[in-house]
């Protein structure tokens, strides 16, 4: 077992009062698997990434336990996470533009993340192996191009470059959180490629952060849904799709454009209302102000517990297997 996250919370101080932004996460994660995480803004998917990295605000108050190879990463100091951080777990930010220090060639940010987990590295072998990460994450002409700045590279090549930081000294686990993110359609399905092929190079295991289950279909083997700082269903990829078990995730699935649609036959299904703010979580289940099949007395009182669905699949909703399938009514 690659990672293993158990009943993982995090929580802030905040003028309005404590803000939980993850409560009683649990997962795990397999040696060479690619796991998707997907959900709205503010669902606790990018909160859980930096818990795993250790690269939360100081104020940020977390319990649970993050086990990485079986090392306990909760309580670790800063000087331990930092043996840890790029060496054996990395990440690739959102935006490559604020991620990159524009006043650093491309080349010496690779060099630099090699340089701190092997500081007796020559500058020529250092040098070299800039070159090589960037042909590995596609960058057309890497020699020349070593020595540009962030701000001479499109935005996809930016992000590219930013996979290449990741991966520069082959960690065992990559985190992805929404690196498609403002990227246009091409120029997203490049940037997953790309992470394909690293992974199918170095046996990186991939954590896919995304509020898009388009990406998640085509990339993942197995999927998270979260909301409102839970876990709502988990499963392998395709039951997620066709067995789906949680309104939630039907919800999100009737939302994506479809090409058996007639265009003009009807607009894209929405979610009514909003996410609720984490200072002011509902009783019971979290999304019954939101869900179309919510019963009174029964969503409203009990926070729902994992059902089992199938072999490797759970959906927190006490009514499994009792709501119609297909677009939300």
């Amino acid at each position: 077992m690659l990672l293993e996250v158990e009943n993982l919370s995090i929580s802030f101080p905040t003028e309005s009062g404590i803000a939980r932004a993850v409560e009683g996460v649990s997962f795990r994660l397999l040696e060479g698997e690619t796991m998707g995480i997907v959900g709205e803004s503010g669902s606790g998917k990018s909160m859980t990434a930096m818990a795993i990295m250790g690269i939360l605000p100081r104020a940020a108050t977390v319990t649970g336990s993050i086990r990485f190879r079986g090392r306990e990463l909760v309580g670790l100091s800063d000087e331990e996470l930092r043996e840890v951080r790029g060496r054996d777990i990395a990440i690739v930010f959102q935006d490559a533009l604020t991620a990159l220090n524009p006043v650093m060639t491309v080349g010496e940010q690779l060099m630099e993340a090699v340089r701190v987990h092997r500081p007796g590295i020559t500058s020529a072998q250092l040098r070299a192996r800039a070159v090589e990460l960037l042909d590995l994450v596609g960058i057309p002409d890497p020699e020349r191009r070593i020595d540009r700045y962030p701000h001479e590279f499109s935005g996809g090549m930016r992000q590219r470059v930013m996979i290449g930081v990741s991966i520069a000294n082959e960690p065992d686990l990559l985190i992805a959180d929404e690196p498609t993110t403002a990227l246009d359609v091409t120029v997203q399905a490049q940037v997953l490629d790309v992470l394909r092929e690293v992974q199918q190079r170095t046996g990186t295991t991939v954590m896919l952060i995304t509020h898009d289950l388009g990406v998640i279909a085509g990339v993942a083997d197995r999927v998270i849904v979260m909301y409102a700082g839970g876990i709502v269903e988990a499963a392998d990829v395709d039951p997620l799709f066709y067995e789906t078990a949680h309104p939630y995730t039907a919800g999100l699935l009737a939302s994506l454009p479809r090409m058996d649609r007639r265009s003009g036959d009807e607009p894209l299904y929405q979610i009514p209302g909003q996410p609720p703010l984490s200072t002011a979580w509902p009783a019971g289940c979290r999304f019954f102000p939101r869900c179309a099949h919510a019963v009174a007395g029964r969503c409203d009182t009990v926070v729902p517990p994992p059902v089992t669905v199938g072999a490797d699949h759970t959906a927190n909703c006490v009514r499994v297997g009792e709501w119609p399938k297909g677009v939300p009514t």
